[in-house]
């Protein structure tokens, strides 16, 4: 997370605010193409997931199957990129004339970057279903150090910097491959390709991915869809603020998903073996812990944002402050639904689901698109994603109930959403009021108001967030720790 801030500021100072916003939305336009690809990322981790919580299972076979459709949908995606995705960059995008260039060549370093990470999915996806979270670890650390080893190269170059940014990506992208794909056939089985003519899992599979598309079709809209609109309707320069707020979002969100995404398999596996009682124990806890930790890191920065913008750019985008905020809502509110998305999925029954929560949160794109037709300031993008994942939360607990069993909606709202609620509202009390009657930050001040907020929230989650039986394990857990470092 650290290291991924220090990078953004760097790159966005080397860079300059147009370029930055240039390789934030072109990037992003390639990243729509996931709208097709993000169903069978979801639809591999949890094939393979289920597949491992079977008495028998047959893992070459789902992975076979899973890499053999990726790639055939990494050769149609690199067609339709090559084609109509050049058209609409070079006609329809607003961008300088004297920067076409360089930003076709992001483009191109862009499709290539997309297609190598989409034939890594099914490895990823091994290594997650096999709960190898150490290694994940290592390889994402591996990441952000090649990253900032890229942004230092890039300094070094009098070549047109955009251009060689896109290329020393890509470069990351297909070493990251080879290390997954290598580490994989050497320790993980069933991870070497097979070819299966197994219809009834082709079928089953790509049916799963039919339905979903319409829930992946509303995240990609609502993300880099709207990032498209705000290029059309404002241009590159709320693109480079957008993408800074993205960039600090995206660092805060990943420290709080790689909780969730070492929570998913668990609940795949349970629904798999039929513990229906321990599913829905990991739904309502995981959803509690995993807004803490992300409220425990949001808090300071929600209330400091201005400062820590200051501290950490050289050049503030306009319109930066507001969007780091609002993006910040929007994953506060996508956090609540983590656990209920990865039970729902681990059913596979998702048609009726994706029918009625995927078309609502698609609304919020044309909402966006309304909003700013009208004339409204460019942050309403968020203001509409965030209604429309409040909405969709509440569908969300309401469709599950038919889906697994022993699930309760007033259960879920009591034990998990109330305490949440009561959290947040004392916490972030205290600290605006702590905010309030200090004066205005220098770095002590600053260093000070975070140091409150993690106190205060540390109180609330323990006082408020947590029940007895989870208070006592905490005591427990410090007190074990304590006295092994001092024995």
């Amino acid at each position: 997370m650290v290291v991924s801030i220090f990078t953004s500021r760097v790159v966005l100072d080397v860079l300059g605010v147009e370029d930055y916003g240039i390789y934030n939305v072109v990037g992003g336009f390639v990243s729509m193409f996931s709208i097709i690809s993000g169903t069978l990322t979801v639809a591999s981790q949890r094939y393979l997931s289920y597949e491992l919580g079977r008495d028998n299972p047959d893992i070459q076979k789902v992975f076979s199957v899973t890499l053999f459709i990726h790639f055939i949908l990494a050769i149609i995606i690199l067609l339709l990129l090559e084609t109509i995705g050049v058209w609409f960059l070079n006609s329809k995008m607003n961008i300088n004339a004297d920067r076409m260039y360089a930003a076709n060549w992001v483009f191109q370093c862009s499709i290539v970057t997309f297609c190598v990470n989409l034939i890594s999915v099914p490895y990823n996806a091994l290594i997650i279903a096999n709960e190898r979270m150490n290694v994940f670890a290592f390889i994402s650390i591996f990441e952000v150090t090649a990253k900032l080893g890229a942004v230092y190269l890039l300094t070094l170059f009098r070549f047109d910097k955009l251009i060689v940014y896109a290329l020393l990506m890509l470069l990351i992208s297909i070493t990251l491959r080879l290390i997954y794909s290598i580490y994989c056939k050497r320790n993980i089985e069933g991870s070497r390709f097979k070819f299966v003519q197994d219809k009834n899992l082709y079928k089953n599979m790509l049916q799963f991915c039919g339905w979903n598309f319409i829930g992946t079709t509303s995240g990609i809209l609502n993300g880099q869809g709207i990032n498209i609109l705000i290029n059309l309707f404002f241009g590159v320069t709320f693109n480079a603020a957008r993408g800074i707020a993205e960039q600090v979002n995206n660092a805060i969100y990943n420290f709080v998903s790689n909780f969730t995404m070492a929570l998913n398999p668990q609940i795949t596996k349970s629904f798999a073996s039929k513990d229906y009682q321990y599913m829905n124990k990991l739904i309502l806890r995981g959803t509690n812990y995993a807004f803490y930790l992300l409220w425990l890191i949001c808090l300071p920065i929600l209330i400091e944002s201005d400062f820590i913008l200051d501290l950490w750019l050289k050049t503030v985008p306009p319109y930066a402050l507001i969007f780091v905020r609002y993006a910040i809502i929007y994953t506060l509110c996508q956090t609540l639904s983590q656990t209920l998305y990865a039970a729902m999925l681990a059913t596979g029954k998702i048609k009726k689901y994706q029918i009625v929560v995927g078309t609502l949160n698609i609304m919020a794109f044309p909402v966006a698109f309304l909003f700013f037709k009208i004339g409204l300031p460019a942050e309403f993008g968020y203001i509409s994603t965030i209604i429309f994942s409040i909405l969709c939360l509440f569908v969300r607990i309401i469709m599950l109930q038919d889906m697994i069993p022993g699930f309760r909606a007033i259960r879920y709202l009591k034990e998990s959403l109330l305490n949440i609620l009561l959290v947040l509202i004392l916490s972030l009390g205290m600290v605006l009021c702590f905010d309030y009657i200090t004066p205005r930050s220098n770095l002590l001040l600053f260093l000070l108001t975070c140091l409150f907020s993690v106190l205060v929230t540390f109180g609330c989650i323990y006082f408020v967030g947590l029940d007895k039986s989870e208070r006592l394990f905490v005591v427990d857990f410090i007190r074990k720790k304590f006295l092994k470092e001092i024995s």
